[in-house]
C-alpha cells in the first residue's frame, strides 16, 4: 500500500470522539470566519480608494487577499465536509479540489512575484515606476493563475480518461488522492512540486539577499525592511509547505499511529490557515500607507456619526 492510499484508509479508519469533533470544527469555523472578515475589510479598502490601484504592491496584495479567501472558504467547507456529510460525489469533489489546488499554487508564485517588486523598488527605485506598471501586474497574475491551471489541469484530464463514467457517479472522502486516483498523477504531483519549490525559491532567495544587502546599506528604514523580508520569508516557508504535505503526512502517520486524526488536524491549521494570517500584519496593519486607508474606512461610519 502506498502512503497516499495508507492516508485515506486511516482517515476513514480513525474518528474523533464527538466532543473533540465540535472543538476542532469550531475552532476552524472560527479561525475561517476572523480571516475572511479582515480580508474583506481589506477588500473594501482597495475598492473604495482609486490611489491604490494603480500601485502594483497592492494589487498583488489584494490578489492573495482575494486568493486566501477562496482558499480559506474551501477548505473550511471540506473540514466540514468531512465531519458531516463524510462523503461527496466525486464529480462535485473534483470541483473543490480543483480550485482548493488552484489556489493553493497561486500563493508562492504570487509571493515570488511579491519578492520580484520590492527587489526592483529598493535595488532600482528609479525604474520601478517604468517597470512595474499596474497593466503589467494585472498580466502577471493572469500568468500565475495560467500557471497553476498547466500544473493541475491535467489530474483531471487523466482522470476523465482513464477512469469509467460510473466511478464520477460514486461517493468518496474528499482528498486529492481519492478525486484523482490515478497513480501516475502521483508521480506528476511530486514532480511539480520539485520544480515550483526550485524556481520559487531561487527567486525568493536572490532578491531576498539583494534587499538584505540594500537595506543594510540604507539609513532609512532599514529595520522596517529587514522585518518585512523576515515575514515575507516565514510567509513563504509556511505556504510552501503546502507542497510537502503529503510527505509531512505520512512522516507524522508513521510517528504518531496512535493520533492520525489529530495529525491531520495540526497540518490543516500549520499549512492552510497560519501562512493566510500573516498578510494582513505585513499589509493591513504594518504598511503605513495602505493601514491609513485601512482606518479611514473602518472609522469613517463612525466619524459620520460624529
Amino acid at each position: 500500500m502506498n502512503v497516499s492510499s495508507a492516508n485515506v484508509t486511516v482517515v476513514l479508519q480513525y474518528r474523533d470522539s464527538f466532543a473533540k469533533a465540535v472543538v476542532k470544527n469550531a475552532v476552524v469555523v472560527l479561525l475561517g470566519i476572523s480571516l475572511n472578515c479582515v480580508n474583506v475589510s481589506l477588500l473594501h479598502s482597495f475598492c473604495k480608494h482609486q490611489v491604490l490601484h494603480t500601485n502594483p504592491r497592492y494589487i498583488l496584495f489584494i490578489h492573495l487577499v482575494i486568493n486566501d479567501m477562496i482558499q480559506v472558504t474551501l477548505t473550511v467547507m471540506l473540514f466540514l465536509i468531512s465531519y458531516t456529510v463524510y462523503k461527496l460525489n466525486v464529480s462535485v469533489c473534483c470541483v473543490f479540489v480543483l480550485f482548493a489546488l488552484f489556489t493553493t499554487e497561486n500563493t508562492p508564485l504570487n509571493l515570488a512575484c511579491m519578492a520580484v517588486e520590492c527587489y526592483v523598488a529598493v535595488c532600482f527605485p528609479l525604474r520601478h515606476v517604468q517597470i512595474c506598471t499596474a497593466r503589467r501586474t494585472l498580466l502577471l497574475i493572469s500568468l500565475i493563475w495560467t500557471t497553476s491551471m498547466v500544473s493541475t489541469l491535467p489530474d483531471l484530464f487523466v482522470t476523465l480518461a482513464t477512469q469509467p463514467l460510473d466511478f464520477f457517479r460514486s461517493r468518496v472522502f474528499c482528498l486529492r488522492e481519492t478525486a484523482f486516483p490515478h497513480p501516475v498523477l502521483m508521480t506528476k504531483r511530486d514532480g511539480s512540486y520539485v520544480v515550483y519549490l526550485v524556481v520559487v525559491w531561487v527567486t525568493i532567495l536572490y532578491t531576498y539577499f539583494k534587499i538584505l544587502f540594500t537595506a543594510k546599506t540604507a539609513s532609512t528604514d532599514a529595520r522596517k525592511a529587514r522585518n518585512t523580508i523576515l515575514l515575507h520569508g516565514f510567509q513563504l516557508l509556511l505556504s510552501m509547505m503546502s507542497y510537502a504535505t503529503p510527505k509531512f503526512r505520512g512522516l507524522l502517520l508513521q510517528w504518531f499511529p496512535q493520533n492520525p486524526a489529530d495529525s491531520q488536524f495540526a497540518i490543516y491549521i500549520m499549512v492552510q490557515m497560519l501562512p493566510r494570517s500573516i498578510s494582513p500584519m505585513i499589509y493591513g496593519i504594518r504598511d503605513k500607507n495602505f493601514r491609513k486607508y485601512l482606518k479611514g474606512t473602518l472609522l469613517c461610519p463612525s466619524s459620520n456619526q460624529s
